[in-house]
């Protein structure tokens, strides 16, 4: 199945997180972490962030009021610039298996930055944008 591939802008984005080997069952746990330190997820933005290094990062747009040291998070930052972007759409997890083989595409719609992260930007239960950063598009 092909999704329709756009180009997007992304600006910088600080992000609290809690870190997970890619590719594992570390990853559902760290996702559920991540939300109970949080408490209430009403008006968060969540993103999944991976390169090559082999870690998933479970994240969370930081905002005013975050104390991410008493929350017990990791800090960071996901870098911004031009992203191709797939929107996979239907109810989680269902939708998980979709995530590889869309990648898979965006990989072969145009050169990866290998200097900055995938992204999955989760934005509804039932929408997930996915991002493969673009060779000089920093």
């Amino acid at each position: 199945m092909q999704l329709p591939v756009r180009r997007v802008e992304r600006i910088e984005t600080p992000v609290m997180f809690v870190a997970a080997k890619d590719g594992s069952d570390e990853i559902g746990p760290a996702w559920d972490h991540l939300e109970t330190v949080l408490g209430s997820l009403r008006g968060r933005r969540f993103l999944g962030v991976f390169d090559d290094s082999g870690i998933y990062r479970c994240c969370v747009q930081v905002r005013a009021g975050d104390d991410v040291d008493q929350l017990g998070l990791e800090s960071g930052v996901v870098p911004g610039g031009q992203y191709l972007c797939a929107t996979v759409r239907g109810p989680q997890p269902a939708a998980y298996a979709l995530l590889t083989p869309t990648f898979e595409q965006l990989r072969r719609s145009g050169e990866r930055d290998d200097t900055r992260p995938s992204i999955e930007y989760y934005r509804r239960h039932d929408r997930i944008d996915l991002l493969m950063p673009l060779r000089g598009g920093a």
